[in-house]
């Protein structure tokens, strides 16, 4: 995708229509580009249309429809302290977003299809809900910023013993919080709250991930959240970057920047040379790109393939269910389509 001449944003909300990819200038002049090596950023923005509401939208975002928790603010029920007094609501809540509930999204399969034509270098998700474990994305293309729910573990720093997703799949769904076998401690899956570091995974790819990226796609993200949405800035400065969003984000902030964080993204003053933001739904963004890169078709069709056979796996799971088969105790299971990946340390789990 490559650098464009000029500061490029998406008209206004009214021309934002997908299905003509070619009124996009800046964003076909990004898929000319021979990118080798692309980092792909992405948050909760691309799976809402799976289902799964995001965190600060007003009115629809989950921070905006938490009242039944009876919560002292909304984002206590992702506040480690809070937990390990009150776990009852994130677990109830956890029963809602459990993965294996949702299919992913046509942005996951872009993601998919980037990776299975060699050009994607690795995937940062601030996501919990494993939709690119279940799109595909091998382990070694994924770095789970803000944590999994796919292992667990005992908080009782004298225990610390670990569990899979079907073991804590079996408690949330049977309303009972998670306790350890070992020692009856709080089992939490590893997902990151506030309070908590990020894995260190994180922090080891990003130091070289972030050197030779030679385009960063940053889809469905507020960046808002430290330290995820300061790698923007990491980027080499002739490295494109293109924004697939409902609203431009990450622009620069200059008390951020004099602390270190400033993510500094833009799209229109002068200056602006390599960022480009396309405004609109991030399905709508990835197919008006796989287009112009001549793969919609293609992604089309992965995609129902895909959702193909998770519904038929779906279907199986449930005929085993009517006959009384089980798996063995204790073993685990992933969300259909996964294979084992990064493991979450426990920072906001939100984008």
């Amino acid at each position: 995708m490559a650098e464009p001449d000029a500061p490029g944003t998406r008209g206004d909300a009214d021309e934002r229509d997908a299905e003509s990819p070619a009124s996009d200038p800046e964003l076909g002049a990004a898929a000319d580009n021979d990118s080798k090596n692309i980092v792909c950023m992405v948050g909760a923005g691309i799976s809402t249309s799976a289902g799964i509401p995001d965190f600060r939208s007003p009115g629809t975002g989950l921070y905006a429809n938490l009242q039944s928790y009876d919560l002292p603010y909304p984002e206590a029920i992702f506040e480690i302290g809070f937990f390990k007094k009150h776990p009852e609501p994130f677990y109830a809540l956890a029963r809602e977003l459990y993965p294996g509930k949702f299919k992913p999204t046509l942005c996951h399969y872009f993601m998919r299809l980037l990776q299975d034509k060699g050009l994607l270098l690795r995937c940062y998700t601030q996501n919990i809900d494993a939709l690119e474990r279940v799109a595909g994305l091998r382990p070694e293309r994924l770095v789970e910023a803000h944590g999994t729910f796919v292992t667990s573990r005992c908080l009782s720093t004298a225990c610390g013993q670990r569990y899979g997703l079907r073991w804590m799949e079996e408690r949330i769904f049977s309303s009972l919080v998670p306790k350890c076998e070992k020692c009856q401690g709080l089992v939490k899956p590893d997902i990151v709250f506030f309070g908590e570091n990020l894995p260190s995974r994180f922090f080891t790819l990003l130091q070289s991930d972030f050197q030779k990226v030679d385009l960063l796609l940053i889809m469905g993200t507020s960046l808002q959240v430290q330290p995820f949405a300061s790698l923007v800035s990491r980027v080499p400065t002739n490295t494109p970057r293109l924004l697939i969003n409902k609203e431009k984000t990450g622009q620069s902030d200059p008390l951020m920047s004099l602390m270190g964080f400033g993510c500094g993204m833009d799209f229109d003053s002068d200056k602006a040379y390599r960022d480009v933001a396309w405004l609109g739904e991030c399905d709508s963004g990835c197919l008006a790109l796989a287009e112009l890169l001549g793969w919609k078709e293609e992604l089309e069709e992965l995609m129902r393939r895909e959702h193909a056979a998770i519904d038929a796996k779906a279907r199986g799971g449930a005929e085993t269910t009517r006959r009384g088969d089980k798996e063995p105790p204790g073993g685990d299971k992933e969300p259909p389509g996964a294979a084992g990946g990064a493991q979450g340390g426990p920072q906001d789990p939100s984008p």
